[in-house]
C-alpha cells in the first residue's frame, strides 16, 4: 500500500521499515529534547500523512527504546484518523525512574502501523444479546 507523506520541516525523514515484512514504519524526531524521569513531551516528526479512507494509523512505542531506555508513549496507541492532515507528533514519556532520556533530531521515537478499520455506526437498542461472560469485567476470568 502506498501512503503519501508531506515533509513539513526541512530535514525530516520520511518513515521506512527496518526490514522487509515489518508492520511498523519508524517515526523520527525533528527536535532535540531531554526527558527527565517520568516527564512527557510532544515530539514533532516534521511530517503530515494521508491515511486512505477505510484505514487508520496507530502510533506505537518501539520495543528497543522501551527496554533500553524506558521511552514509551503516553497514549499508546496514538490514533491518526484518515481525515487528519496535520503534523504527526508523538506524546513520549520517560518511564525510567532515574535516568534522563536524550532525544536528538532523526532519532527513531515511535512506529506507525496502518490498519484497515470499519466505519462504526452506533445503534441504540433496548437490550444487548447475551453471552457467557455477560457484564463480567476486570478479573472476571480469574487470576491464574
Amino acid at each position: 500500500m502506498d501512503i503519501q507523506f508531506k515533509v513539513l520541516t526541512p530535514g525530516a525523514q520520511v518513515p521506512e521499515t527496518a526490514y522487509a515484512g515489518d508492520a511498523g514504519i519508524d517515526l523520527r524526531s525533528t527536535e532535540e529534547i531531554v526527558l527527565e524521569p517520568f516527564q512527557r513531551a510532544l515530539v514533532p516528526t516534521g511530517l503530515a500523512v494521508a491515511i486512505p479512507d477505510g484505514y487508520a494509523g496507530f502510533v506505537l512505542p518501539r520495543s528497543g527504546n522501551a527496554i533500553k531506555h524506558g521511552l514509551s508513549l503516553v497514549n499508546a496507541p496514538g490514533l491518526i484518523d484518515s481525515g487528519y492532515r496535520g503534523e504527526l507528533k508523538c506524546i513520549v514519556v520517560n518511564m525510567d525512574p532515574e535516568t534522563p532520556i536524550e532525544i536528538k533530531p532523526n532519532d527513531r521515537i515511535a512506529q506507525l502501523v496502518v490498519m484497515r478499520v470499519e466505519n462504526v455506526v452506533p445503534v441504540v437498542v433496548d437490550e444487548l444479546d447475551s453471552t457467557d461472560r455477560g457484564a463480567g469485567g476486570f478479573g472476571s476470568s480469574g487470576v491464574e
